[in-house]
């Protein structure tokens, strides 16, 4: 018998606030996390901009040994979990443990730590790399760090999909559960590559921003719009089985209806022209949800100030969405934040499922000159308050990856 799969508990770290309370309602301000480049020397880069995690202590979240046995983006999902968790109420004694899983993903890892150590080996040799330099940087390892922490022991796995990675975590976590095999997963998404090599390697594909004025750097759907502005953090859901939530008397958030996942099958960084991927991802959610464009009440939108990207997800919202695509407000929240990469998706649910449970439309902040190519409501500037049905958001990653979420309001 499938399951209703609903949400009990969020975590997130992110460039504008490193609790949900502290992020969202920064979101609902507007507030720009980007700045310039402040941990390391940008003398002979191009890039300037990043929107990065600040003030973040890992040790509120774990001790001190735990902690330097992790790079930075394990760090940011321990945190991220340890909140969600808390928010969920949940009394993890009298779970059953082989019921209970995590799902989350990186589209990059430990680069931080992978720079370091490839600069040891190259200056001091082979036996001065760290002898915890594999686990420390293989994707799978917050996932692996978050079970070991929570005693969880069913399925434990990460999906890497570049930038579609947390998207893609979440809706497989909710199929986990949909067809029996969990009762509660934690899923979502976390990143850490501002570093060096992350910038540069990501400037050399010419994705990046070069702006050096923060609120014109990341501007989706503008007509200047130049490259995305990386960002890092983390997104947490703790997704239970909506018996196993109502058995134990759990706040819910709202519930995950829909989950679609395609392939462009076209480039290895660009989209495909006719947006035919990205549509159908969103159909494919819609269908599994049981609802047409019409009960659409948000989309959050991929959205990442890159010329292509906005252009193209615009096509494929009309091809999904009809006519009824100039009716749905659709917005970018990496107008905030940046691009969190593998992290993006999960760091996106969680604003969907608050602007449910708030009843508010995020804006896209910066958008100033309209891009005839982009003609949909992009609630620019400033965000709505609004009563929320049904909300879509979007991920779209290098590979030609495409995921869409659709999460239902309880009221409903």
């Amino acid at each position: 018998m499938e399951q209703r799969v609903v949400i009990t508990g969020l975590g997130a770290v992110t460039p504008i606030g490193n609790t949900v309370e502290e992020f969202f309602e920064n979101v609902k301000a507007g507030v720009c996390g980007i700045d310039f480049i402040k941990n390391f020397d940008t003398e002979a880069f191009a890039v300037k901009l990043v929107a990065a995690v600040k003030d973040f202590d890992p040790k509120l979240y774990m001790d001190f040994k735990e902690a330097r046995r992790m790079d930075r983006f394990s760090q940011f999902a321990i945190a991220a979990s340890v909140q969600a968790i808390k928010d969920s109420g949940i009394d993890l004694d009298s779970i059953d443990k082989d019921r209970f899983g995590v799902i989350v993903g990186s589209g990059i890892g430990g680069l931080e730590k992978i720079e370091k150590e490839a600069n040891t080996l190259t200056g001091k040799g082979p036996r001065r790399v760290n002898p915890l330099f594999i686990p420390m940087t293989i994707t799978n390892m917050a996932a692996g760090n978050i079970a070991i922490k929570f005693g969880a022991q069913g399925v434990c796995t990460n999906v890497v999909t570049a930038c579609a990675s947390g998207t893609h975590s979440i809706g497989e976590a909710y199929r986990n559960i949909k067809h029996g095999y969990a009762d509660m997963i934690l899923a979502g998404g976390t990143e850490a590559s501002i570093t060096p090599l992350g910038v540069a390697g990501f400037n050399a594909l010419t994705a990046l921003s070069l702006s050096q004025n923060p609120l014109r750097a990341s501007i989706p759907f503008d007509r200047e719009r130049d490259g995305f502005v990386m960002g890092e953090g983390a997104g947490i859901l703790l997704m239970e089985a909506y018996d196993h939530a109502i058995n134990r008397g759990a706040r819910i958030y709202a519930e995950i209806v829909g989950y679609g996942a395609t392939a462009d099958a076209y480039h290895i960084t660009s989209p495909s022209p006719d947006g035919h991927g990205g549509a159908m991802s969103m159909r494919n959610a819609m269908r599994e949800a049981g609802i047409s464009p019409k009960d659409i009440s948000y989309v959050n939108a991929h959205g990442t100030s890159t010329p292509i990207n906005d252009k193209l997800e615009t096509l494929a919202m009309k091809a999904a969405f009809g006519d009824e695509a100039y009716n749905i407000p659709v917005s970018s929240t990496k107008s905030m934040i940046g691009h969190l990469l593998g992290a993006a998706g999960a760091v996106e649910a969680v604003v969907s499922i608050k602007a449910i449970d708030e009843g508010f439309i995020p804006a896209t902040i910066g958008l100033l000159e309209a891009d005839e190519e982009c003609d949909l409501d992009y609630v620019p500037g400033k965000g709505r308050e609004s009563k929320l049905s049904y909300v879509m958001t979007n991920s779209l990653g290098f590979g030609g990856h495409n995921a869409s979420l659709i999460f239902k309001n309880m009221e409903v």
